[in-house]
């Protein structure tokens, strides 16, 4: 488990060029190593550093005798601060040499390289953030849209925590009566329904629950491959979906060869857009081949499928080929170029030449060249990723799968439970499972999460954070 007892050091910026970089310390020699190689600015006197003050001054190296960088370097005493141990923090210029060499100071002055999420880590485990919320703070850093930032902001505040709080509180309560009743079967316990306890607790798990997929999708969003054969227009549709001209478009078939990622924002999904080679058989070709295999790859990964097929002409068996690969996926078809069936002078418009070929699936007519049908297309996106729910102004509760999987477990203990308790069972039997809910719910706020989870969750933190 991750040590509390050393001082611990990381760059907490990204790497890279910038107006300025911060290096993080905490731990309990924090403050004797900022103190060994700060010096302060022309015209002040060295005096023990303030706390919660910035300092103006320099970074000194001490083997080497010379200063390294002029910054603001601050002071935080425990308890008050993130990891609730003292932390310092040094804003120094952006530069990457600068930072590595102030880093590399503090680590030969006693500091060790701090491990991804552990700022974090040492918060959880000093009771500042449950589990849940320490979540959350590396959900804001990869916030794509608004209402994901909204969702991971209302977790930090202890949203879901609260409302998972509450209901694990009930569950305890009625475990804590099956208990004495068992315990002390022969003393007269005062009679308690723990019906109504469990009929509460289902109610508002099945309300975490009922928003947990949108959530979910607003946290992570999805994949939307953009398939069809060669020259249907897939590259300028991303070019229009995207406002701005990101892939290569020209008449000759085949101009793309490999797969382009872009992430879009629709109405607060994040969609990552993955344009592909068209699809062909029988190519010749190596690169082309390659290029169809990845666009396979890409739709096998893809949570969604934009078959594209060109609205002014009848469908082709290449057509039909990447419909048979699409078939098992969610899907819209999107039948480009309806431009080209715009009305000669004194004529009617001609319909599209195309009938869907996927059964059930969106059928959605645009122009990637004029931008017709584009809104109509982004409103069915997400009405199919979000399975028809309204997407909604206020953020979900609930946006994680691991908390939804967690829930679930909950859920499915409680009414067993209820189940058990009202064919009359044992009360042990009915403890089991409402034991087992309040160990589910704990694993959310961290009460009941393993040593192995815990570590598990902030590995995928950044280092510094």
């Amino acid at each position: 488990m991750i040590s509390l007892d050393d001082t611990i050091v990381a760059i907490s910026t990204p790497i890279g060029a910038g107006g300025i970089g911060i290096v993080r310390m905490t731990g309990p020699d924090s403050v004797r190593i900022l103190q060994q190689i700060f010096v302060p600015g022309p015209k002040l006197a060295a005096s023990p550093i303030e706390p919660r003050t910035l300092h103006y001054g320099y970074i000194a190296d001490p083997a080497a005798g010379e200063i390294v960088d002029e910054v603001l370097a601050a002071y935080m005493p425990a308890p008050r601060t993130y990891t609730r141990q003292d932390v310092v923090e040094v804003n120094g210029h952006g530069g990457i040499v600068a930072l590595r060499r102030i880093l590399g100071i503090c680590l030969r002055q006693g500091a060790r390289l701090a491990d991804a999420g552990e700022f974090t880590a040492r918060a959880f485990l000093n009771g500042r953030l449950d589990l849940a919320q320490a979540e959350a703070v590396v959900d804001i850093v990869q916030a794509k849209t608004e209402i994901s930032l909204r969702a991971a902001v209302g977790q930090l505040a202890g949203r879901l925590s609260a409302q998972v709080r509450s209901v694990r509180t009930g569950l305890v309560r009625a475990l804590a009566y099956l208990e004495a009743s068992i315990d002390f079967e022969e003393d007269e316990i005062p009679e308690r329904d723990i019906g109504s306890d469990l009929v509460q607790a289902v109610a508002a798990l099945l309300q975490l629950l009922d928003d947990a997929d949108r959530g979910i999708i607003y946290r992570q969003g999805i994949r939307a491959a953009i398939v069809g054969r060669p020259n249907v227009g897939k590259s300028s549709l991303l070019n229009r979906l995207l406002r701005t001209s990101r892939a290569i478009v020209t008449d000759i078939p085949g101009t793309t060869r490999d797969t382009l990622e872009e992430t879009l924002n629709l109405q607060g999904v994040p969609v990552v857009l993955v344009d592909t080679a068209g699809i062909t058989e029988g190519t010749e070709d190596p690169i082309e081949r390659l290029g169809i295999e990845r666009s396979r790859s890409a739709l096998a990964q893809a949570d969604l499928a934009l078959l594209v097929v060109d609205a002014s002409q009848p469908l082709t068996s290449a057509d039909q080929a990447i419909a048979a690969l699409v078939k098992d996926k969610t899907a819209i078809v999107v039948a480009n170029k309806v431009d080209l069936l715009a009305a000669m002078p004194g004529t009617e418009p001609r319909a599209p030449a195309l009938e869907s070929p996927l059964a059930g699936a969106a059928y959605v007519p645009v122009s990637a060249l004029t931008g017709q049908g584009l809104e109509t297309l982004e409103e069915t996106i997400v009405e199919t990723v979000l399975s028809g729910q309204v997407a909604a102004s206020d953020a979900p509760v609930v946006t994680s799968p691991r908390h939804k999987d967690a829930l679930s477990r909950a859920l499915d203990h409680v009414n067993a439970a209820r189940a058990a308790q009202q064919a009359g069972e044992l009360a042990d039997l009915v403890a089991i499972d409402v034991s087992a809910a309040v160990h589910a719910l704990g694993e959310i706020t961290g009460q009941t999460a393993s040593e192995d989870l815990v570590e598990t969750i902030f590995s995928t933190f950044c280092i510094g954070k």
